[in-house]
């Protein structure tokens, strides 16, 4: 039996993806995508000391919009890094800030130029820091075969046949995008991932306003300890 998650490396993502990361046996880095502009894998999102959110962004090196995300870089030109732990200020009364700040600053210490990769490196090190498994392959580094796929919802499908998966887990959002009945030909089971909001919510300790949902990792790990963490983690329903 083995559980199969296949995602787009994004950077710094929301609980959800750690969530499913912590369910799944095996994880797939799908860096074979084609890189979207506006989307997660750059970027992400944490507290504004006055509205309710503000982006930390990687700037990235020219491309063309048909890359795949394996082919994007980071651009060298630009101090990202400072920025962004300057933006992190936001969090500097939170509990566990400083803690969080050095697994940060130990992450921006690693000279990575790829963007793939650098987002692989988060993953690891926060999946390191909560002392949770992530046994993963990055698939731009595999022998996958895609001359089968006609639609979207098979590259999971596909990737799911050649690894020996019994059951593919997507997060709920992407329900919309495959065929049970394809999956349920070959033997895999089909099955979605709900994390449970209402109980993901916690004091953001900034001028007492309502909790703003769906933020960065970084904003769950700076208000709460691991062990807290932890246990959101399980804070879901499979479907």
């Amino acid at each position: 039996m083995m559980r199969l998650g296949i995602m787009q490396p994004y950077f710094f993502p929301y609980i959800g993806y750690f969530q499913l990361i912590n369910y799944v046996d095996q994880w797939v880095v799908f860096d074979d995508a084609q890189y979207i502009r506006h989307g997660w894998v750059n970027r992400n999102r944490i507290l504004h000391p006055l509205k309710e959110w503000q982006y930390i962004i990687v700037p990235l090196s020219k491309h063309k919009h048909t890359d795949p995300i394996k082919d994007i870089s980071l651009n060298p030109n630009v101090n990202w890094k400072q920025k962004i732990l300057g933006q992190l200020t936001v969090y500097r009364k939170a509990t566990q800030y400083n803690a969080i700040i050095k697994l940060i600053k130990e992450i921006f210490e690693i000279d990575v130029t790829s963007l793939s990769l650098l987002n692989v490196l988060i993953m690891e090190r926060i999946c390191q820091y909560l002392e949770i498994p992530f046994s993963y392959i990055i698939s731009s580094q595999t022998n996958l075969n895609y001359t089968d796929i006609s639609d979207s919802g098979d590259w999971a499908l596909e990737i799911s046949k050649q690894l020996g998966a019994t059951e593919y887990v997507n997060p709920m959002q992407g329900e919309f995008l495959f065929d049970k009945n394809k999956f349920d030909r070959n033997d895999i089971k089909l099955s979605f991932l709900k994390p449970k909001f209402e109980l993901l919510q916690y004091d953001q300790g900034i001028n007492n306003r309502e909790h703003e949902p769906s933020l960065s990792i970084l904003d769950v790990l700076m208000f709460n300890d691991r062990e807290i963490v932890r246990q959101m983690l399980k804070y879901c329903e499979v479907i």
